[in-house]
């Protein structure tokens, strides 16, 4: 048996309810899970204290706390886990922004590192607010933002996941970036106005 199939056949267990499925599943998909989380933390700010280990282990602890996974297939359990991961950044830079704006840090002008960091955090709620929204709009567009950006799945990858024909993934994303783009312009002008 390979191990995309004995992945697969794990996937089903966890989604009949089997927990330690689990347990036994993330040893042979560590390494794509710590690719992701690399991925992920490549666009945060630099010098940030999670880990792609700690960020792993956190969106682990989180899987588990599931209440009924239904992964329909590798594809489908690693965009879950990204999405997993992209709510714990999230989580983390809201407390950040927050600590921010309540005086948590107090400002040195010649920290522009930091002022940048805290920028950066400040871009990221405003994706997740945008992502959140579209989600309200196009929940399936949302996802295959989701899938592409923070999972790292192919269009060919998301297509199957979501049954779709290639050629629409792309164009839904191409949709979906320019909606979020312009969301977030008009957030950032209404905020800024």
């Amino acid at each position: 048996m390979s191990s995309s199939e004995s992945v697969t056949l794990l996937l089903r267990e966890v989604a009949k309810g089997d927990k330690p499925a689990l347990n036994r599943l993330v040893p042979m998909v560590y390494d794509q899970l710590r690719e992701i989380a690399q991925r992920q933390l490549r666009q945060e700010r630099p010098g940030h204290t999670l880990q792609p280990t700690a960020l792993v282990h956190e969106a682990y602890a989180r899987l588990l706390g599931q209440e009924q996974p239904d992964y329909c297939d590798r594809a489908h359990f690693f965009s879950v886990a990204a999405q997993v991961m992209r709510r714990i950044l999230i989580d983390y830079a809201r407390i950040r922004k927050a600590a921010k704006r309540d005086g948590g840090s107090p400002h040195l002008p010649i920290d522009e590192a930091r002022d940048a960091a805290v920028e950066r955090s400040a871009v990221i709620v405003a994706l997740d607010d945008a992502l959140t929204a579209l989600e309200r709009q196009d929940s399936r567009k949302a996802r295959m933002v989701e899938m592409r950006y923070f999972g790292g799945l192919t269009a060919a990858e998301s297509a199957e996941v979501l049954g779709l024909d290639v050629g629409q993934v792309r164009r839904e994303l191409r949709v979906a970036h320019a909606w979020l783009r312009r969301e977030m312009d008009r957030t950032a002008s209404g905020a800024s106005g």
